[in-house]
């Protein structure tokens, strides 16, 4: 109804008022009368999807809050249209009718019951007579929702009819309403016990006929119901309930109630057991024929098993295996061809490990797997006894590969399972079957990677067993399937050959010597033997070599000429000979097998060798791989007799795949070279060559043969159909969309699989895979994959013959951007042309196959244009002759239909856009416009709206500015288009279009929001909406994700904008809103992205409370994609206020998260929520965190939870861990919990831990650590970090004893930490000792575990640098008291001190490597106590004993540093450590590392020893005896000490190399500093120094230095050359002694030492302060005083040690550098006043007497110079002022009192300086005043020395008087600060020198000047007196002492009122200390004459 008259609404406020209610009331009523009748009828707008969900919520909000008597009339008044069959108009009605109903009876409808029967007879009405299967779909919806609540009042009739009706709408053509019969007969079905067999059967017969025509959604449903039915077999019931099965639903739900519990537990049992009910799908799967079915009927066993739950799976593990082993995998049908074969194996294999290990299993349960599978399968080859059967080899290999996965889950192999494995994976290498074999060896390989300590033993017998083989090869004895078994032991050694570089502790590198003979050996003997051992050879060897070269360029550099030898011999230029015809096909067969053995190991070699492929090295290889490639091409051209393609396992490879195989080599090898070494005729053959493998219309007569057969029954359908794994030669390249597409759609599997699960995606996955990989079709890849990246593209290669295709096409995709332009069109109309071939019409398949490479191949070369060739690219591939023909044959891909095709040619014109410029832009854009318009196929409009999205996003916002207007308006109206096809990549394309436009689409923003709005309100953009073909397709493609996505794009164009518009802002929110309450997954998880950044840009409108429970139930949502999208959110919400979280989620959402982390470790999202939320708030409060990871590290049953955390959280919080891990149905609700945690969560847990160690310590917050402190300032102990010390120790402990490596390495890093941050907290009950002293035991208990036979190197490593921490930490003092800790150490240096292998007290048997690497750490951990001992004096007591093996111990270590260092190929004989030869390679680069990071700290312990002259170190050095004489300089002449240049070299390149790291730098250079100062020593150095190279190095390394480093540095450098000078200061470069100075005038020779060092000692002073135009040292004022200091210290240095004349050169510059010094106004920082006692003594080096005047020049100079400094700054202030005014006359004073009394200073001057100091005194500034006062008294105090002094102090006294009578008001206030009265202080005893200097008879007269002065401050009367009052009463006593005639002469003349006081205060000090006078004053004073 429409109202003319605009009705007021009823105001309730106004109803309420006494008076008026009434009255307002009538009126309103009369109002609304009048409105009524004159009211016109208008249409409302249809319900659309977003208003009935509104109205029904509304209406849920009523009835739940206000009373819901009259939902009964609502309900009637739902009905009628919902019940109206005829109104076939009123659509949108009536579904909005069904779903208010569904919604309010779901609700509500246990209280109405009596419409149950109704709403189901519509229900089922509606099914049948319907034609729109919308309606259909809501129909069943609603009765769905109204049986959950209501299904108790069913008839039983009805019931029937309702099962009846839905079991054939599981059939029905409509997918939607399948979707809905299948949700309500799970409903219909639920008390699980009232389910018969038949049921269950007969459900399962419709579900698997429903699976060929559905989609994916709807194989989700159906999968959904069949598991529901099975899991209800396993339901334990009565055993009469089955009979009753026909009795009412009624009965039936109550009889589990009604029987008593005793009958009920006797006969209670399950309707199938579990095996008889896996049968029930297995018996399908084997009778379905179509790949789709069979896949559908796997996901039946995917939802049973994730309904039956964890514990289930766990406990009927060996029943499931054996049940796919034995019912599918053995099933003669399923292996019938090596496609069905390898389809078996995949889905077998998603199911065991994507569903069951990786979700399901705990880790004991992962162990039981493993020794399962081993004793079931693994152990039953061979069949030893008669009886037995062995497993096939199927069997064999999917068993192998589920134990590999199982094990890189498992990490470090616990001993069970070690045991179980080891001898059946050797046994199995000799397997007949090829995929055995190499499935064996790479289970192998896993395993000793995951267990390396295994890893030697495995080698050395596989090694063994490999040697037998090859000499029993040519035996006639040998046993026939001798070939196999050498073969099977190569690859297994070659993989585990390729882990050596990850684990290379394990290892001794002799090994891989004596392999490579072997492959050599092998090599040259193949020429003598037949084809048949000669091919099993060559093979061997090269396997061999290949896997070698992963051990990189120090093993490979040394073999690099003998290998290019090899090569050359097995690839050499094919002749005439090889023309001819005649050769058998064995022989061909080998020949070609020789040469892809051979281009195996070359591309081994330049994947991991790169650095070695120089020039000339590559040139060669690409001639060896030209002539592989024409002797391929020669064997093609041969007619050989080639039977059918399939290849059997056993026969080995047919021919035609061997050339493959080497095809693809050589394109392989190719592309590792790199295009750049080509010359370009060879360019231009590959690019020929490849063109024909992927793009050649006739590829060979087997594709020829199937062709004929398929054009001839006409039974070709679509390329992704095949099932030969050849596929016309297609590529297994899969182009998956670039970057831009973000959107949820389920066609691709992008972020975080959209919204099918991993495992749902990988079986759908299978059916658009004609070509399946394995990891035995190409044996490179055992030693190709990084076993760090688990799984990866090569471990499912393709078959050679399609492999070889993938080849030519990344070979084609990086030659073609490097072609000129007449290239690329050649090579681009070559291409087109292939495509039109004629020979294509006969050959349908082949023609699909060729398109697809052909683009894929151009995507892929304009992919790498873009990125690596861009300029050159836009001249050749954007010229407008090949764009134009490119855009033409791409547009015929576009609009093909084929999805693969349209995403990929999509993506080619946008990247063809992005090259060529506009004009291609604008042309294209015209060519989709017209396409779009002229054609209604909604294929091509779908490829033509892609296209559009890819154009704009390629291209970029600015460049495609002039199409958006078109794009946008385009791709709005194709949205709204009705087709599926078309709506859904439109309004992808939109997204991605927005997204690129960014800012630029803000005038589109209302307008799409109105579209977006619109289409959500249309019926046909549902899934399950418009014609029933649509509905069909809807399923797979849902428009409500992405208009979702396209919000959430418009939500960051608006950003912060989005303020503005309140308009817009309410229709954003909105509709997030709406969204994020929808029920499908897909849609809801852009819902949380559109939240997202709603919280970033408006906060305020978002709800944080309650998103944040939306979000926590979205992580026990089943769906994993939800999860993660909730993590991220999390992880936004904890990065922006983690305490606000902490408030909100509490401790149980961190539980959850962490019980997440465990159920799937695989989510990575959720470490790092943890980690910000820790980072933020651990310390607050560090107890609650470690609470968390202690229940993660000893999880036990929550009963003795409670007990073991007493001050945790409640128990239910605990259970909340176990509840996330086996989120299963009630039935699993008794069983116990979970009892550990996986062993990735526990890691995690201890990384958490030493995390917050590591923040508490740097907090700097003091009351975590010292309980005493936190005590007296009244913190709460309990929840501090301290408090949890012992829990702490006690997780290390529990850390230290698991059998992963990884969980013990990190608990000894968090013992560690305990020690570190904790040694020096005290103990809270006594109060001397340290809280640490109490946990020695355990600390020792932890630590171990560490030195037990199964620990590896990397733990004994941390171990023993734990006990160093320790002993070097101060917890315990006494020696003795140690205990084990000091012994593990002591023992452990014992062994260093001998030679050989270390054993380790246990250890058997460590590699030279692992050696070397313990060797280093041990003396690394002494050396620490080394540097330690510095500042705790009780390490000298530890170390003394051992000094004398430290000593060379550590000298050594450096030495071999160096050696390694120094790359030396020559240096093996002056070695202490014996080193095998190959060290000098290999073990370099595994040992640097470890030197690299320890060689500091053993530097800096040396220099520390030296030092201390530690007598064993120069020993060490000197490489002589200790207690041998060693002289000074003397033994100079014999040259350094042996080790000088060694230790000299590491030093100097450390000083010489830069680092990112800065402050592990700064702590480096220091130490290198503080080791060369002590080396420099003439006795270890000799005059190397001054060998002319080295000095000018050293000193340009020193210049550039203090030009590059802070002052922190150059203080250490400034010692260094001082020491250089103080040694070698006389010597020039060459070592002759400069001149003595013998004569008079000579200045420094320029080429000195002397010279070179005070030029850099000058720059230092120079550039202490800011000079303009140059850069100023930087760093601490304090540091740079020091550093000034040392600089004026070497000037010092020098001008005392040389005689002449020059010694004032010296000191003149130093003291002009140091008076600019004195100018400086650049900063506030005072370097003065630190460095004058340096500059003091420059100025006292006694001068020569020839040279006086100069020195007297000098003085003058400088004193003149501070005066006018001081003048200057007349009338300036502040700090710089001030500093400049007190630093001049300090040093002005300094230069007066330090001169010898032989320099004449001129008067005034003198006069001038005491003129400025008085000056000084009379300003009122204080600070300046007690410089001035300062002044006063020293130059008093020297002038004692002067007689020009002496002349002029008196000059002071009136400035002096009037300072201290300007004090009085202050003494009177007593308010004086504690400075003036220091300085009051210093004039009394300026007062008492001056008496002191005047002559007798002035005395009296100055004392009678000076008493008044002194008395104005004296206060008698104040009690207690004042400091000042006392110290001039102690000044005046001392005065009297002094000159006791004078004193009484001069009190006499006192004013009385002054004598008076003076007398009062002098009579009170005496009474007062009458005893202590006595004593320091003199008998004669009498003190009666006053």
């Amino acid at each position: 109804m429409g109202f003319k008259g605009e009705i007021a609404e009823l105001d309730e406020n106004q109803l309420t008022l006494a008076d008026s209610g009434e009255l307002y009331l009538f009126q309103w009523l009369s109002n609304l009368e009048r409105s009524l009748r004159n009211a016109s009828t208008v249409s409302i707008p249809y319900p659309g999807r977003p208003l009935r969900n509104l109205a029904a919520r509304c209406l849920l909000v009523l009835y739940h809050r206000g009373e819901s008597r009259s939902l009964f009339d609502t309900l009637r008044v739902l009905l009628k249209p919902a019940s109206d069959i005829k109104a076939m108009d009123k659509d949108s009605t009536r579904i909005a009718a069904f779903w208010t109903i569904g919604e309010l009876m779901e609700a509500f409808g246990s209280q109405f019951m009596s419409f149950m029967a109704e709403t189901a007879t519509i229900a089922t009405k509606t099914l049948k007579s319907s034609a729109s299967p919308h309606v259909r779909y809501h129909a069943l919806t609603m009765l769905r929702k109204t049986l959950v609540s209501a299904k108790k009042a069913l008839s039983d009739s009805l019931a029937k009819d309702i099962i009846k009706q839905m079991k054939n709408g599981l059939t029905d053509k409509a997918l939607p309403v399948q979707r809905a019969a299948a949700a309500v007969l799970a409903i219909v079905y639920t008390p699980e016990d009232s389910i018969t067999l038949a049921d269950v059967e007969s459900i399962m017969n419709i579900c698997v006929k429903s699976l060929e025509n559905g989609d994916q959604v709807t194989t989700q449903s159906l999968a959904q119901l069949v598991g529901h039915m099975l899991a209800a077999t396993q339901v334990e019931r009565v055993v009469a309930v089955a009979e009753q099965s026909q009795k009412g639903k009624k009965e039936q739900e109550d009889s589990d109630i009604s029987t008593p519990a005793h009958i009920a537990a006797e006969n209670a049992k399950a309707l199938l057991t579990p095996g008889d009910m896996l049968l029930q799908i297995s018996t399908q799967f084997n009778k379905a024929h179509s790949r789709k079915t069979r896949a559908g009927i796997f996901m039946f066993y995917v939802t049973l098993l994730a309904k039956l739950g964890p514990t289930f799976v766990e406990a009927n593990y060996s029943l499931l295996v054996g049940h796919l082993m034995t019912e599918i995998v053995s099933y003669p049908k399923n292996g019938a061809t090596r496609y069905d074969k390898l389809f078996i194996r995949k889905l077998v294999g998603a199911l065991l490990r994507e569903l069951i290990a990786v979700r399901m299993l705990t880790e004991q349960g992962q162990i039981a797997a493993i020794q399962d599978l081993s004793s079931s399968y693994l152990k039953r080859w061979p069949a030893l006894m008669p009886g037995q059967v062995a497993p096939s080899s199927s069997i064999l290999t999917i068993a192998l590969e589920e134990v590999a996965g199982l094990l890189q889950q498992l990490g470090n192999a616990p001993p069970p399972v070690q045991d179980a494995v080891s001898v059946p994976l050797m046994a199995l290498l000799t397997h007949p079957s090829h995929s055995v074999r190499v499935n064996a060896s790479w289970t192998l390989r896993c395993f000793c990677y995951s267990t390396p300590l295994r890893l030697p033993k495995a080698m050395l017998a596989i090694a063994e067993s490999l040697q037998h083989d090859i000499e029993s090869l040519q035996s006639p004895a040998a046993p026939s399937d001798i070939d196999r078994r050498t073969l099977g032991h190569s690859y297994g050694l070659a993989a585990l050959v390729a882990i050596v570089p990850h684990r290379p502790l394990y290892v001794s590198f002799d090994v891989s010597a004596s392999v490579l003979d072997t492959a050599t050996q092998l090599l040259k003997r193949a020429s003598d033997h037949d084809v048949h051992v000669a091919g099993v050879e060559v093979e061997v060897a090269w396997t061999l070599i290949a896997s070698l070269m992963l051990l990189g360029p120090n093993f490979v550099r040394s073999h690099l000429p003998q290998l290019l030898v090899l090569w050359r011999n097995a690839l050499p230029k094919p002749t005439a000979k090889d023309n001819v015809s005649g050769r058998s096909t064995a022989e061909w067969k080998f020949l070609l097998h020789v040469r892809e053995s051979a281009l195996g190991a070359i591309l081994c070699f330049l994947l991991h060798n790169s650095q070695l492929t120089t020039l000339d090295v590559a040139r060669r290889i690409s001639s060896l791989l030209g002539n592989a490639l024409s002797f391929s091409n020669v064997f093609l051209s041969q007619t050989i007799e080639v039977s059918g393609p399939s290849v059997t396992e056993d026969t080995g490879p047919s021919i035609r795949t061997r050339e493959a195989s080497l095809r693809h080599r050589v394109y392989q090898c190719f592309s590792a070279l790199g295009i750049s070494t080509l010359t370009d005729s060879v360019q231009s053959s590959l690019l020929q060559s490849v063109l024909t493998v992927f793009a050649g219309p006739d590829i060979d007569n087997i594709s020829a043969m199937q062709a004929s057969i398929a054009s001839t029954s006409g039974s070709f359908t679509s390329i992704w159909q095949m099932t030969d794994g050849y596929a016309y030669g297609l590529t297994t390249l899969e182009i998956s969309e670039d970057g831009v597409d973000q959107s949820t759609a389920s066609e691709s599997p992008r972020r975080g699989h959209s919204n099918s699960d991993s495992i749902e995606h990988s079986i759908s996955a299978l059916l658009r895979k004609p070509i399946l990989g394995a990891c035995e079709h190409d044996t490179l890849s055992l030693s190709m994959i990084n076993p760090s990246e688990e799984e990866s593209r090569s471990f499912n290669a393709p078959p050679p013959v399609s492999s070889v295709c993938d080849a030519a096409i990344e070979l084609f995709s990086q030659l073609l951007p490097a072609q000129d332009l007449s290239t690329t069109l050649r090579t681009i109309s070559h291409l087109i042309e292939s495509n039109r071939s004629p020979k294509l019409d006969k050959n349908a398949g082949r023609r699909a196959a060729v398109m697809l490479n052909s683009v894929v191949a151009i995507v892929r070369a304009l992919r790498v244009s873009m990125i690596s060739h861009h300029r050159q690219s836009k001249d050749t591939l954007g010229h407008s002759q090949v764009t134009s023909a490119l855009g033409a044959f791409l547009k015929d891909a576009l609009v093909d239909g084929d999805p693969a095709l349209r995403s990929a040619s999509s993506e080619a014109i946008g990247r063809l856009a992005n090259i060529s410029g506009s004009s291609f832009l604008t042309s294209q854009t015209k060519i989709l416009v017209d396409h779009i318009v002229n054609n209604r196929d909604p294929q091509g409009r779908a490829g033509c709206a892609l296209a559009f999205g890819s154009l704009y996003s390629h291209v970029g916002g600015l460049a495609a500015a002039p199409i958006l207007k078109t794009t946008v308006n385009l791709l709005m109206s194709l949205s709204n288009d009705s087709h599926p096809l078309v709506h859904f990549w439109s309004l992808r394309a939109l997204g991605h279009v927005i997204n690129a436009a960014s800012l630029a689409f803000a005038p589109f923003v209302s307008s799409t929001l109105r579209m977006l709005l619109k289409i959500y309100l249309s019926d046909t953009h549902e899934a399950e909406g418009g014609t029933l073909n649509n509905a069909n397709i809807g399923g797979d493609l849902q428009a409500y994700p992405l208009v979702c996505y396209i919000l959430d794009a418009i939500i960051t164009i608006l950003g912060p904008d989005v303020h503005d518009s309140p308009r817009t802002r309410t229709i954003v929110l909105d509709l997030v809103h709406e969204f994020s309450v929808e029920d499908d997954e897909p849609i809801l998880v852009e819902a949380i992205r559109c939240i997202q950044h709603l919280l970033m840009f408006a906060p305020e409108h978002v709800d944080v409370p309650e998103i944040v429970n939306r979000f926590r139930r979205h992580l026990s949502s089943p769906r994993r994609c939800l999860k993660l999208a909730a993590i991220d959110a999390l992880y936004q919400l904890v990065q922006k206020d983690a305490l606000a979280m902490s408030r909100l989620g509490g401790d149980r959402l961190v539980e959850d998260l962490f019980g997440m982390l465990d159920g799937d470790p695989s989510i990575d999202g959720v470490r790092n929520v943890i980690s910000s939320w820790l980072l933020q708030t651990a310390i607050h409060n560090p107890s609650a965190w470690i609470d968390l990871c202690q229940r993660i590290m000893l999880r036990i049953n929550a009963s003795q939870k409670v007990v073991d955390t007493a001050n945790s959280l409640m128990d239910d919080e605990g259970q909340s861990l176990s509840a996330s891990v086996s989120n299963d149905d009630t039935r699993q609700g008794n069983i116990a919990m979970v009892t550990t945690s996986r062993w990735r969560t526990q890691l995690f847990a201890l990384r958490c831990l030493h995390e917050i160690c590591t923040l508490v310590a740097r907090s700097g917050r003091r009351e975590h650590i010292d309980i005493p402190f936190a005590r007296s300032h009244g913190i709460a102990v309990n929840g501090l970090l301290v408090s949890r010390v012992p829990d702490l120790i006690k997780m290390a402990f529990t850390a230290s004893a698991a059998y992963v490596t990884e969980i013990r390495l990190e608990g000894l890093v968090v013992l560690r930490d305990v020690i570190q941050v904790f040694c020096q907290a005290p103990d809270p009950d006594y109060p001397d000792a340290l809280l640490l002293e109490q946990h020695q035991a355990p600390i020792t208990a932890a630590l171990t575990p560490a030195f037990s036979p199964d620990s590896t190197p990397e733990i004994l490593s941390s171990a023993i640098d734990a006990c160093a921490v320790f002993v070097g930490c101060g917890v315990v003092k006494d020696v003795n008291r140690m205990g084990r800790i000091l012994k593990q150490l002591t023992t452990a240096l014992g062994e260093v001190d001998e030679s050989g292998n270390l054993t380790m007290g246990n250890f058997v048997d460590l590699s030279p490597n692992a050696s070397g690497m313990l060797r280093v750490s041990i003396l690394s951990a002494w050396a620490r106590l080394e540097i330690a001992s510095s500042g705790q004096t009780y390490l000298l007591d530890v170390i003394k004993p051992y000094r004398s093996v430290l000593a060379p111990q550590w000298i050594g270590s450096l030495r071999d540093y160096a050696v390694i260092r120094a790359d030396s190929e020559f240096i093996h004989d002056a070695s202490a450590v014996a080193l095998d030869p190959s060290y000098a390679s290999l073990g370099k680069v595994v040992l640097l590392p470890y030197y690299a990071s320890s060689w500091v700290t053993i530097l800096q312990a040396v220099a520390n020893a030296m030092n201390h002259s530690d007598q064993y170190i120069s020993a060490a050095i000197l490489g002589k005896e200790v207690g041998s004489s060693v002289n000074g300089i003397d033994s100079a002449a014999e040259g350094p000490a042996p080790l000088f240049f060694p230790l000299f070299g590491l030093i100097y390149e450390a000083l010489a190399t830069s680092s990112s790291d800065i402050s592990l730098r700064v702590d480096t250079v220091i130490a290198c500093l503080g080791a060369l100062k002590c080396l420099l020593d003439p006795r270890y150095s000799g005059k190397a120094v001054l060998e002319p190279t080295i000095f000018q190095e050293f000193m340009s390394l020193s210049h550039r230095m203090a030009m590059t480093e802070s002052a922190e540095v150059l203080i250490h450098l400034i010692t260094v050359l001082t020491t250089f000078v103080k040694h070698f200061g006389q010597y020039a470069p060459g070592g002759t002694l400069s001149n003595k100075g013998s004569q008079s005038n000579a200045a420094i020779p320029p080429d000195s030492v002397f010279t070179h060092c005070l030029k850099i000692f000058a720059y230092t002073l120079r550039h202490s302060r800011h000079n303009p135009g140059t850069s100023s040292i930087q760093g601490d004022p304090s540091d740079i005083a020091k550093m000034i200091s040392g600089s004026l210290g070497a000037f010092h240095l020098i001008a005392s040690t040389i005689e002449s004349v020059v010694r004032e050169d010296v000191r003149g510059i130093g003291c002009m550098l140091y008076g600019e010094l004195l100018k400086d106004e650049t900063s506030e920082a005072d370097l003065v006043t630190p460095t004058l006692p340096a500059f003091r003594s420059l100025l006292a080096v006694p001068c020569h007497p020839d040279t006086r005047e100069r020195y007297g020049k000098l003085i003058h100079g400088l004193l003149s110079s501070c005066l006018l400094n001081v003048d200057e700054m007349r009338g300036r202030e502040g700090l710089i002022s001030s500093r400049k005014v007190k630093t001049n006359l300090l040093a002005a004073v300094l230069i007066l009192t330090v001169i010898p009394s032989q320099v004449v200073v001129s008067r005034d001057v003198v006069e001038h300086l005491f003129f400025l100091i008085s000056q000084k005194l009379e300003e009122g500034d204080q600070q300046m005043a007690i410089v001035a006062v300062h002044c006063a008294k020293t130059l008093a105090i020297a002038a004692s020395g002067s007689e020009l002094l002496r002349a002029c102090v008196r000059l002071l006294l009136p400035a002096l008087i009037q300072y201290v009578a300007k004090m009085v008001p202050w003494v009177d206030d007593g308010t004086m600060s504690e400075q003036q009265a220091i300085s009051i202080d210093e004039v009394w005893k300026t007062f008492t020198t001056l008496v002191s200097l005047a002559k007798e008879e002035q005395r009296s007269r100055l004392l009678s000047v000076l008493l008044p002065t002194i008395t104005l401050l004296l206060r008698p009367s104040q009690v207690p007196s004042s400091t000042i009052h006392s110290s001039g009463i102690a000044h005046l006593l001392s005065l009297a002492a002094g000159s006791p005639g004078s004193f009484k002469e001069a009190t006499t003349q006192l004013d009385p009122s002054i004598r008076e006081v003076l007398e009062m205060s002098i009579r009170k000090a005496v009474e007062g200390t009458a005893g202590a006078v006595q004593q320091s004053m003199k008998p004669q004073i009498s003190l009666r004459s006053f």
